[in-house]
C-alpha cells in the first residue's frame, strides 16, 4: 500500500512548547501541577499527564480550592483577569501560551482600548477564543463563525472595527467572512492572526486528499484544528476517516485503494502518526 504521509503531521510549535513546559514542570519534582484546562486536546497526553500526577482543571473557583502550587496555561491561553486571580490566590504560573495567541491578546487589548468594535471569526466555545475575549470589553466583542453570522452584524457604518481570527480558523473561510464585513462600510482593521503552520497544514491536507482513494486525518475529538483538516480532507475525498488512534481505524472496501494519505492535527503526537502509517503500509 502506498502511503503518503503530509510533511507538516502533528505537534506544531505551540503545542510542543506547551507539552514540554508541563513535563519539565513535573521534573523538577514540583508538588500540585495543574494545567489550566487540558494541555493539549490530546486523551493519551492529558492520561499520561494526569498518571505523572497533573490535574487539569479550567475553572477558577475549583482551583481556589486546591493546595497551593503551579499553573501552567495552556497553549490556548486564557483572558487577563485569570492572570490575576491565580496571583490573587498564591499560584504560581508558568506561562505556556503560543506565541501566536499571545500576538492576538495584545492586539484584542490594543484596538478595545482605543474604542474598536472587535469581531473575533471562530468558534465561540473554543477555549483559544474564550481567552481572546478575556483581553477586551467583552461589551465590544463579537464571534463570527459563518457568512450568516458576519451577515448580521448591524454595527452604524464607519464603526471601528479591528478583526482578528481564531488562529486554527479555515483560511479561505476568514478570506470570505472579512469580504462579506468589507461590504458593510465600516472602518476596519484586519489581522489575519491565522497561524501560518496552521494555513500550510490545511493547503497540504488539501493537496494530499486530492491525488489518494483514501485519506486518514489523526486527531483528538475536541480538537478544532483537527475537525478543520477534516472538513478539508472530506471535501477533495469522500473516502475520508477522522481517528484519534490506531484503535479507531476501519477502511471499508480496502481492495479498490491503492494509496493512503494521512495527515494529523497540532496535538497528535508522533507515535500515534508513525503507528498509524506503519499499519496502513504493512496490513492494508
Amino acid at each position: 500500500m502506498e502511503v503518503i504521509l503530509a510533511e507538516n503531521a502533528g505537534f506544531c510549535f505551540g503545542v510542543k512548547r506547551a507539552v514540554e513546559t508541563v513535563y519539565n514542570e513535573i521534573e523538577k519534582n514540583k508538588s500540585n501541577v495543574y494545567t489550566y484546562g487540558p494541555i493539549i486536546h490530546n486523551e493519551q497526553v492529558v492520561k499520561d499527564l494526569e498518571e505523572k500526577g497533573v490535574k487539569a482543571i479550567d475553572d477558577i473557583n475549583v482551583l481556589k480550592k486546591c493546595e497551593k502550587g503551579t499553573v501552567v496555561i495552556r497553549s490556548h491561553g486564557v483572558g487577563e483577569d485569570v492572570y490575576k486571580e491565580l496571583e490573587d490566590n498564591g499560584f504560581e504560573i508558568v506561562d505556556a501560551t503560543c506565541p501566536f495567541v499571545k500576538k492576538i491578546h495584545k492586539a484584542v487589548k490594543e484596538y478595545s482600548s482605543k474604542g474598536y468594535q472587535i469581531i473575533i471569526t471562530g468558534n465561540p466555545d473554543h477555549p483559544e477564543v474564550q481567552g481572546i475575549i478575556g483581553w477586551g470589553d467583552k461589551d465590544k466583542i463579537t464571534v463570527i463563525q459563518n457568512a450568516e453570522d458576519a451577515h448580521s452584524l448591524s454595527f452604524p457604518k464607519g464603526t471601528d472595527v479591528c478583526i482578528v481570527s481564531q488562529t486554527t480558523f479555515n483560511h479561505n473561510k476568514f478570506q470570505d467572512l472579512v469580504e462579506i464585513v468589507d461590504k458593510k462600510g465600516y472602518n476596519k482593521f484586519v489581522l489575519n492572526t491565522i497561524c501560518n503552520a496552521t494555513e500550510v497544514r490545511q493547503k497540504e491536507a488539501a493537496k494530499v486528499s486530492s491525488k489518494v482513494d483514501a485519506m486518514i486525518v489523526i486527531g483528538g475529538k475536541n480538537s478544532s484544528n483537527t475537525q478543520k483538516l477534516f472538513e478539508i480532507c472530506k471535501n477533495e475525498c469522500e473516502n475520508t476517516y477522522y481517528i484519534q488512534t490506531l484503535d479507531d481505524l476501519s477502511i471499508r472496501d480496502t481492495g479498490n485503494i491503492s494509496n493512503v494519505g494521512i495527515t494529523a492535527g497540532a496535538s497528535t503526537p508522533n507515535n500515534i502518526i508513525e503507528e498509524v502509517q506503519k499499519y496502513v503500509r504493512n496490513e492494508l
